[in-house]
Protein backbone atom coordinates (compact mmCIF):
# COMPACT_ATOMS: atom_id res chain seq x y z
CA UNK A 1 0.00 0.00 0.00
CA UNK A 2 1.15 3.04 -0.68
CA UNK A 3 2.21 6.06 1.86
CA UNK A 4 -1.22 8.25 -0.11
CA UNK A 5 -3.22 5.60 0.89
CA UNK A 6 -2.05 5.05 4.40
CA UNK A 7 -3.21 9.07 4.71
CA UNK A 8 -6.38 8.67 2.88
CA UNK A 9 -7.45 5.74 5.64
CA UNK A 10 -6.19 7.69 8.72
CA UNK A 11 -8.63 10.80 7.78
CA UNK A 12 -11.30 8.36 7.15
CA UNK A 13 -10.48 6.61 10.55
CA UNK A 14 -10.60 9.68 12.02
CA UNK A 15 -13.52 10.90 10.62
CA UNK A 16 -15.67 7.66 11.34
CA UNK A 17 -14.65 7.95 14.64
CA UNK A 18 -14.28 11.35 15.37
CA UNK A 19 -10.51 11.17 17.30
CA UNK A 20 -9.20 13.75 19.28
CA UNK A 21 -5.61 11.83 18.81
CA UNK A 22 -4.07 10.96 15.62
CA UNK A 23 -4.29 7.05 14.76
CA UNK A 24 -0.31 5.93 15.42
CA UNK A 25 1.28 3.53 13.18
CA UNK A 26 3.71 0.96 14.61
CA UNK A 27 6.07 -1.13 12.40
CA UNK A 28 8.43 -4.07 13.26
CA UNK A 29 11.51 -4.67 11.19
CA UNK A 30 14.65 -5.58 11.04
CA UNK A 31 15.91 -3.06 8.18
CA UNK A 32 16.64 0.63 9.01
CA UNK A 33 13.33 1.99 8.01
CA UNK A 34 13.79 6.09 6.67
CA UNK A 35 12.61 7.32 10.20
CA UNK A 36 15.48 9.06 11.91
CA UNK A 37 16.74 7.33 15.14
CA UNK A 38 14.72 8.45 18.25
CA UNK A 39 17.26 11.23 20.01
CA UNK A 40 17.88 11.64 23.86
CA UNK A 41 19.34 10.22 26.53
CA UNK A 42 18.90 7.63 29.17
CA UNK A 43 18.87 7.87 32.66
CA UNK A 44 21.14 6.55 35.17
CA UNK A 45 20.28 2.53 35.19
CA UNK A 46 18.22 1.18 38.25
CA UNK A 47 19.54 -0.77 40.50
CA UNK A 48 18.73 -3.96 38.03
CA UNK A 49 20.17 -2.32 35.22
CA UNK A 50 17.31 -1.19 33.73
CA UNK A 51 17.14 1.80 31.62
CA UNK A 52 16.10 3.27 28.09
CA UNK A 53 14.76 6.61 26.27
CA UNK A 54 11.40 6.32 28.26
CA UNK A 55 9.97 4.88 31.09
CA UNK A 56 8.34 2.10 28.87
CA UNK A 57 7.29 1.28 25.73
CA UNK A 58 3.75 2.77 25.49
CA UNK A 59 5.39 6.55 26.45
CA UNK A 60 6.28 6.05 22.59
CA UNK A 61 2.67 6.29 21.71
CA UNK A 62 2.24 10.02 23.38
CA UNK A 63 5.49 11.06 21.21
CA UNK A 64 4.05 9.67 18.05
CA UNK A 65 1.37 11.67 17.90
CA UNK A 66 2.77 14.42 15.84
CA UNK A 67 6.80 13.07 14.60
CA UNK A 68 7.34 9.81 12.84
CA UNK A 69 10.97 8.22 14.71
CA UNK A 70 12.66 4.57 15.05
CA UNK A 71 13.30 2.91 18.39
CA UNK A 72 15.88 0.14 18.93
CA UNK A 73 15.22 -2.66 21.82
CA UNK A 74 17.18 -0.86 24.15
CA UNK A 75 15.01 2.10 24.12
CA UNK A 76 12.08 0.06 25.38
CA UNK A 77 14.34 -1.82 27.86
CA UNK A 78 13.04 0.16 31.35
CA UNK A 79 10.01 -1.41 31.29
CA UNK A 80 10.43 -5.00 31.51
CA UNK A 81 7.17 -6.00 30.86
CA UNK A 82 6.84 -4.35 27.51
CA UNK A 83 9.89 -5.49 26.37
CA UNK A 84 8.37 -8.97 26.58
CA UNK A 85 4.91 -7.90 24.83
CA UNK A 86 6.93 -6.61 22.09
CA UNK A 87 9.57 -9.66 21.51
CA UNK A 88 12.67 -7.60 22.65
CA UNK A 89 13.09 -9.80 25.76
CA UNK A 90 11.99 -13.35 26.99
CA UNK A 91 9.96 -13.62 30.10
CA UNK A 92 12.60 -15.67 31.63
CA UNK A 93 15.45 -12.57 31.43
CA UNK A 94 13.23 -10.40 33.07
CA UNK A 95 11.63 -12.58 36.10
CA UNK A 96 14.16 -11.30 38.51
CA UNK A 97 13.90 -7.20 37.66
CA UNK A 98 12.91 -4.97 40.25
CA UNK A 99 9.98 -4.04 38.40
CA UNK A 100 8.35 -7.90 37.56
CA UNK A 101 9.13 -8.19 41.01
CA UNK A 102 7.40 -5.32 42.85
CA UNK A 103 4.09 -5.91 40.78
CA UNK A 104 4.25 -9.86 41.84
CA UNK A 105 4.54 -8.53 45.15
CA UNK A 106 1.58 -6.38 44.65
CA UNK A 107 -0.40 -9.59 43.61
CA UNK A 108 -1.17 -7.15 40.65
CA UNK A 109 -0.60 -10.36 38.42
CA UNK A 110 0.30 -13.58 38.78
CA UNK A 111 3.61 -15.58 37.42
CA UNK A 112 0.92 -17.93 35.47
CA UNK A 113 -0.84 -14.99 34.15
CA UNK A 114 2.70 -13.47 32.71
CA UNK A 115 3.09 -16.62 31.18
CA UNK A 116 0.02 -16.09 29.08
CA UNK A 117 0.96 -13.15 28.06
CA UNK A 118 0.89 -12.63 23.94
CA UNK A 119 4.05 -11.73 22.97
CA UNK A 120 5.29 -10.52 19.32
CA UNK A 121 7.25 -13.58 18.23
CA UNK A 122 10.04 -12.42 16.90
CA UNK A 123 13.00 -9.96 18.18
CA UNK A 124 13.43 -6.97 15.71
CA UNK A 125 16.12 -4.49 15.22
CA UNK A 126 14.00 -1.52 15.19
CA UNK A 127 10.46 -0.18 16.06
CA UNK A 128 9.50 2.98 14.43
CA UNK A 129 5.96 4.73 15.53
CA UNK A 130 4.63 8.05 13.95
CA UNK A 131 1.66 9.27 12.87
CA UNK A 132 -0.34 6.94 10.44
CA UNK A 133 -0.87 10.27 8.05
CA UNK A 134 2.44 10.22 7.82
CA UNK A 135 4.12 6.82 7.84
CA UNK A 136 6.84 5.80 5.52
CA UNK A 137 6.55 2.39 5.82
CA UNK A 138 3.65 -0.30 5.98
CA UNK A 139 2.96 -0.31 9.09
CA UNK A 140 2.07 -3.55 11.09
CA UNK A 141 -0.48 -2.10 13.99
CA UNK A 142 -2.07 1.01 13.83
CA UNK A 143 -2.96 2.21 17.78
CA UNK A 144 -5.78 4.39 18.72
CA UNK A 145 -6.36 6.50 21.46
CA UNK A 146 -10.13 6.82 22.76
CA UNK A 147 -12.90 7.58 24.86
CA UNK A 148 -15.91 5.31 26.07
CA UNK A 149 -18.18 6.67 23.09
CA UNK A 150 -15.77 5.68 20.54
CA UNK A 151 -14.91 2.49 22.39
CA UNK A 152 -19.25 1.74 22.04
CA UNK A 153 -18.70 2.13 17.87
CA UNK A 154 -15.89 -0.08 17.63
CA UNK A 155 -17.15 -2.97 19.86
CA UNK A 156 -20.66 -2.40 17.79
CA UNK A 157 -19.22 -3.15 14.73
CA UNK A 158 -17.03 -5.60 16.22
CA UNK A 159 -18.62 -7.47 18.92
CA UNK A 160 -16.91 -10.22 19.18
CA UNK A 161 -13.61 -8.25 19.40
CA UNK A 162 -11.23 -9.06 22.72
CA UNK A 163 -11.71 -6.15 25.53
CA UNK A 164 -9.02 -6.75 27.95
CA UNK A 165 -6.91 -4.26 30.75
CA UNK A 166 -3.28 -5.33 32.14
CA UNK A 167 -0.69 -5.03 30.80
CA UNK A 168 -2.12 -2.14 28.26
CA UNK A 169 0.36 -3.06 25.70
CA UNK A 170 -0.15 -6.26 25.45
CA UNK A 171 -2.86 -5.35 22.39
CA UNK A 172 0.16 -4.78 20.21
CA UNK A 173 0.74 -8.55 19.35
CA UNK A 174 -2.66 -9.38 19.49
CA UNK A 175 -2.95 -7.35 16.79
CA UNK A 176 0.20 -8.09 15.59
CA UNK A 177 0.46 -11.73 15.88
CA UNK A 178 -3.26 -13.09 16.20
CA UNK A 179 -4.44 -10.63 13.61
CA UNK A 180 -7.23 -9.36 16.49
CA UNK A 181 -8.68 -6.11 16.51
CA UNK A 182 -8.40 -5.50 20.76
CA UNK A 183 -9.38 -2.91 23.19
CA UNK A 184 -7.67 -2.35 26.47
CA UNK A 185 -9.07 -0.34 29.14
CA UNK A 186 -5.45 0.46 30.37
CA UNK A 187 -3.09 -0.59 33.11
CA UNK A 188 -2.06 1.44 36.59
CA UNK A 189 1.78 1.26 35.38
CA UNK A 190 0.99 2.74 31.55
CA UNK A 191 -1.52 5.59 32.72
CA UNK A 192 1.13 6.28 35.17
CA UNK A 193 3.98 6.53 32.46
CA UNK A 194 2.18 8.21 29.67
CA UNK A 195 -0.21 10.32 31.57
CA UNK A 196 -3.43 9.30 30.09
CA UNK A 197 -6.55 10.59 31.04
CA UNK A 198 -9.07 8.75 32.98
CA UNK A 199 -11.40 8.60 30.35
CA UNK A 200 -9.00 7.22 27.78
CA UNK A 201 -8.60 3.51 26.82
CA UNK A 202 -6.54 2.46 23.65
CA UNK A 203 -7.32 -0.14 21.04
CA UNK A 204 -5.17 -1.74 17.99
CA UNK A 205 -6.30 -2.95 14.70
CA UNK A 206 -3.64 -5.26 12.11
CA UNK A 207 -2.95 -2.55 9.43
CA UNK A 208 -4.01 -5.29 7.15
CA UNK A 209 -7.45 -5.10 7.85
CA UNK A 210 -7.80 -1.20 8.39
CA UNK A 211 -9.86 -0.61 5.49
CA UNK A 212 -12.60 -3.37 6.36
CA UNK A 213 -12.01 -1.95 9.32
CA UNK A 214 -12.87 1.64 8.27
CA UNK A 215 -15.99 0.84 6.33
CA UNK A 216 -17.51 -0.85 8.88
CA UNK A 217 -16.98 1.93 11.35
CA UNK A 218 -18.36 4.42 8.52
CA UNK A 219 -21.75 2.57 8.20
CA UNK A 220 -21.55 2.24 12.32
CA UNK A 221 -21.60 6.03 12.28
CA UNK A 222 -24.31 6.34 9.75
CA UNK A 223 -26.69 4.13 12.10
CA UNK A 224 -25.55 5.74 15.11
CA UNK A 225 -27.17 9.07 13.44
CA UNK A 226 -30.12 7.98 12.40
CA UNK A 227 -30.63 6.13 15.98
CA UNK A 228 -29.22 9.40 17.71
CA UNK A 229 -31.91 12.13 15.45
CA UNK A 230 -34.64 9.38 16.89
CA UNK A 231 -33.24 9.43 20.18
CA UNK A 232 -32.87 13.65 20.05
CA UNK A 233 -36.78 13.47 18.65
CA UNK A 234 -38.53 11.22 21.35
CA UNK A 235 -36.98 13.01 24.02
CA UNK A 236 -38.56 16.32 23.42
CA UNK A 237 -41.52 14.92 24.40
CA UNK A 238 -41.04 15.10 27.86
CA UNK A 239 -39.13 18.57 27.64
CA UNK A 240 -41.11 20.62 30.60
CA UNK A 241 -42.34 17.82 32.26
Amino acid sequence: MTTHSWGILASELTKALGLQHAPIAITFTNDLPAAPLLEGDTPAPSGDGRTGKVPAGCVFWMKAADQTFTTVPADHYNCSVGSVTHGLKKLEEVMANEDVQGILEAEWVTPEEAMQLPVVQEKHNYVVYGPLADTPVDPDVILLRINAFQGMVINDAFSSMDIVGKPQCHIIPMAKEQNKIAMSTGCMLSRIRTGMSPHEMTCTIPASRLAEVVDKLETRRKANAAVGAYANQDLARFAGI
